[in-house]
């Protein structure tokens, strides 16, 4: 099963979405001063039909926001489709734009939060408000098992959309839990700044996919 990214669905914001108004206002700015960049919310990438969902936490302005793919032209995006590419969630070539072709594999992306955020940093009011968005992109995907959260508030965000409390489902890098059915793996955001500083290294990242890639080549799929 391969896909390309999808046009807009129930499960994403219109491109005008007032819900945020600190986000809308951020939008309108950068469209007048880019006309020619996405500037919109930012659509899954990948079929409703995965079995992985990659949640992170907002689109980069000249990452996501610019290109309209998620992790795509952005520091984070290397490693992400580097990883992904490595061990079969996607294939094809990564070129840090929306028409290079990738196309993945079994695996979604999507963000908790679907605007760009003025410094990367959305307020808790604008994570509850598009909250929605996940809950609704996740109740789409039926085949779904696996989801792999980058960085706390994505990890409280999916907790919060499958019905469970995060103080009782603890955020830990490496860590995973079994949600009714799913599971749940925790890493650490693949941001530029958690890579220079070491928090996060390549080595760290690649192993949890790994348990992903186990999990997954265990659970037959649905007939």
């Amino acid at each position: 099963m391969t896909t390309v990214a999808e046009p807009e669905t129930g499960a994403v914001p219109n491109p005008d979405c007032g819900l945020c108004p600190r986000l809308a206002a951020f939008r309108h700015t950068w469209r007048a001063r880019e006309p020619a960049w996405f500037n919109a919310p930012v659509p899954s990438f990948g079929s409703s039909d995965a079995r992985l969902l990659v949640v992170g936490l907002a689109p980069g302005l000249r990452g996501a926001n610019r290109t309209g793919r998620p992790f795509t032209g952005d520091y984070a995006g290397d490693l992400l489709y580097e990883t992904l590419l490595a061990f079969g969630f996607a294939h094809g070539s990564y070129e840090a734009t929306p028409d290079d072709g990738l196309e993945l594999t079994d695996s979604r992306i999507t963000n908790a939060v679907r605007c760009v955020p003025p410094e990367n940093k959305p307020t808790g009011a604008e994570i509850v408000s598009c909250r929605s968005f996940l809950s609704a992109t996740i109740a789409e995907m039926t085949e779904l098992r696996a989801v792999v959260a980058l960085g706390r508030v994505a990890h409280d965000t999916a907790v919060r959309a499958l019905g469970r409390t995060p103080s009782r489902v603890a955020f830990r890098h490496g860590g995973h839990h079994d949600l009714d059915g799913l599971r749940l793996f925790d890493s650490y955001h693949c941001s530029r700044y958690n890579t220079s500083t070491r928090v996060l290294t390549p080595e760290m990242f690649r192993a949890v996919f790994s348990q992903v890639r186990a999990f997954l080549d265990a659970v037959p799929h649905a007939a």
